[in-house]
Order: C-alpha cells, then structure tokens, then sequence
C-alpha cells in the first residue's frame, strides 16, 4: 500500500501540495485528474522521492520515503515510473535500453538482462523492434519502449505522468491500451491523465486536484456522472 499523510510541498514560497491524505491499496488503479498546475505530477515525484517534501510522510509498504536511513534507490525499485518524455538513450537498440537498468541496479547478468528486456519489450508489442535504435521508433512506440524499461525492474508500482501527453493524436491509443493491460494483470498504477475516457473506463478511483488541494475522489462513475465538487463539475464540462 501507498499512505500519504497530511503531505505539503513548497516550490520557495509556492504552496504546490495543500495537505494530501490518500492510501492507493494493492492492485488499484487510480486516475487523478485536473488542470495543469493543480500538483498531480508534484504527487507523483514526492512518492518516489524525487522531490523532497516539507511537511507530511509517504509511506511505501511500510516504509517511510522521506525519512533519513531510508535507501531510496532500493526503495525506487518498487515504484516504476512513466513521464511524459521518454528519455531512451539513442546510441543503445531498444533491448540494450531495457536491460541496462537489470544490469547495472539489480546485478543481473548480461543474459539474464537482455532476457528480461526481451520479455518484456514482447510484453508492450514491441518483440520485433528488439535491435531497433529510439530514433527509428514512432513516439507512441518509444514511450512503450519506456514503459518497457520500468516494467525490467519488475515494480510492485507504476506511477505515469501523463505518459500520453507529448504524442500525436493517433498514437495516444497504443500507449494507453498498454496501460489498459497493466491494469487488467492487477498492476497498482496511479496514472496522472488528461485522458478522460481512461479514468472513466480503467481506474478503480479518480481523484480531482485544484490548486494543490485534492477537492475529490471516488469510483469513476461518481466522479464523472455526479460530483460533488463545483470545481470538478467545471473541470469536466470543459475536457469532455
């Protein structure tokens, strides 16, 4: 289980997280969704320890993100994390980019690596793209292969930002059909979205941030057909 308690971050004198209470169990799927700025992808960061917090605790199965003693890059494998950008390494094949992190992390052999990183590239219907280099992949393709690297560390967590954000159109689809089967094998997910019609059809919850609060949250079917919130009520008639 993820726990978050009573979480506040400041960016100076920006108050960017507001007290956020939230627990995400085993094998959910939670969606939270809002205007940019509104903190999502600040949660997102602050659970995974990339940005430190100044108030408030993010406890990971037990163990506390943000306490000192905590060995966050052992930590950091549990939690697989998709951004908007996928960051391959262009000089390394599509199987080299996911093995390394087996390699180099967890210690596992070069065989053992590239096995893993075959599986799963097979696993996000990318098998026959194996010795293709990131620049001969299509966007949709690449943030695949991304999903691929995070999936080599075999988390118990996945955390996408927006990962569909910086894709044309046409490609959107791809990634999020990748996303849809995650969640269906039972991957706890929280997935930072603008795609409406997957927190409406995918998430167990969605959660609605304004401005660094977390005004609401809910089975999707509340939140989209009767919500509570007159901010979310706003937020919905204009994306939909």
């Amino acid at each position: 289980m993820i726990e978050i308690h009573d979480l506040h971050k400041y960016f100076g004198t920006l108050h960017v997280l507001k007290g956020i209470d939230l627990n995400v169990e085993k094998g959910e799927v939670l969606s939270v969704i809002g205007a940019s700025g509104s903190g999502k992808s600040t949660l997102l960061y602050c659970i995974n320890g990339l940005e430190p917090v100044q108030q408030g605790r993010v406890v990971v199965d037990g163990t506390d993100v943000h306490a000192k003693g905590t060995d966050i890059n052992k930590l950091r494998q549990r939690l697989g994390m998709v951004f908007q950008q996928w960051n391959s390494f262009p000089h390394l094949t599509a199987l080299e980019n996911v093995a390394l992190a087996p390699k180099i992390v967890k210690g596992k052999s070069k065989a053992e690596a590239r096995e893993i990183a075959a599986q799963q590239l097979r696993h996000v219907g990318l098998g026959e793209k194996l010795a293709v280099y990131p620049s001969a992949l299509s966007g949709g393709q690449q943030q695949r292969l991304a999903i691929a690297r995070a999936l080599a560390m075999e988390p118990e967590y996945m955390l996408f930002d927006e990962a569909t954000s910086a894709l044309d159109p046409e490609l959107v689809g791809e990634v999020l059909e990748t996303m849809r089967m995650l969640a269906e094998e039972g991957m706890t997910m929280i997935c930072v979205t603008h795609e409406m019609g997957f927190a409406r059809d995918v998430s167990d919850r969605v959660a609605f941030f304004h401005q660094g609060v977390m005004e609401e949250i809910g089975p999707p079917e509340q939140i989209f057909s009767n919500a509570q919130s007159e901010h979310t009520r706003k937020f919905l008639a204009n994306v939909r």
